[in-house]
């Protein structure tokens, strides 16, 4: 198991001659990741290296730029293993690490955390380090996108219980995470789904779509049918993350 310590600094890449190459990088499985405002995110690594000299240690990490300065998104990476080639050499496949973010210890970057502005695609590096200390950086062609997390607020279906054919009325605000202002503001004008679960199914189905007010607010009605559970369900964007409400049952007589 590897540790990377907290705040380490990208150096500049290497040339093309480098020791070290690093080919298929995937991200969180192909996956956005999404971060909230406090809470340590942990996403999924995997790739391959390849070397022409002994190594004592290499990882992968994303980064962007701001000015000249480059800067690491995770505090650190956890290498659970790699497979040797069965070539033999220095070539390791289906290399497994785990990134830790920590939206208030980001290193370096815009005083330490995440803003708004990292909502985005961020690129890779690989970083190698040989025998006696000295190492290699090179800049990867894998991109990983940075999401801000959502959520859904005050989830609420009454009344309860209801009388069949009577009007249940659901409500609920949209949030997601403001990395910039530490906290959660409400998002408005999404288009937010409604979904049931018939009691005894473990399945939602989507009832209707509803569009959030200027200020997240959500409410509409729906007429009472059966026994079952109600949630909101927002499908998210490029820079925000997906979200489910808290579900509410509702009992119809």
């Amino acid at each position: 198991m590897t540790l990377v310590g907290i705040g380490l600094m990208a150096p500049t890449a290497h040339a093309a001659e480098s020791d070290i190459s690093f080919s298929n990088v995937v991200f969180n499985n192909g996956k956005p990741i999404v971060v909230g405002i406090s809470a340590e995110v942990e996403a999924p690594l995997t790739y391959t290296v390849k070397s022409n000299v002994t190594l004592d240690d290499w990882w992968v990490d994303a980064y962007r730029t701001n000015g000249s300065t480059r800067y690491t998104l995770s505090i650190s990476t956890t290498q659970w293993g790699c497979r040797q080639s069965s070539a033999g050499g220095y070539t390791y496949r289906d290399c497994d690490e785990t990134m830790t973010i920590d939206p208030d210890g980001m290193p370096g970057g815009n005083g330490g955390k995440l803003v708004n502005s990292d909502a985005t695609n961020w690129n890779s590096l690989g970083t190698g380090i040989k025998k006696g200390g000295s190492y290699d950086t090179d800049l990867l062609s894998a991109t990983v996108r940075l999401q801000r997390a959502s959520r859904i607020q005050n989830m609420n279906a009454s009344p309860e219980p209801v009388t069949k054919g009577k009007t249940i009325t659901v409500t609920g605000t949209v949030q997601r995470a403001n990395w910039s202002l530490h906290r959660y503001d409400n998002y408005g004008d999404r288009l937010v789904k409604l979904q049931f679960k018939p009691a005894g199914s473990s399945t939602y189905t989507t009832v209707k779509s509803v569009t959030a007010s200027s200020t997240g607010y959500l409410k509409t009605t729906v007429t009472a049918s059966q026994d079952g559970t109600w949630r909101w369900r927002y499908s998210g964007n490029s820079t925000t993350g997906a979200s489910n409400s808290a579900a509410d049952y509702v009992d119809v007589n």
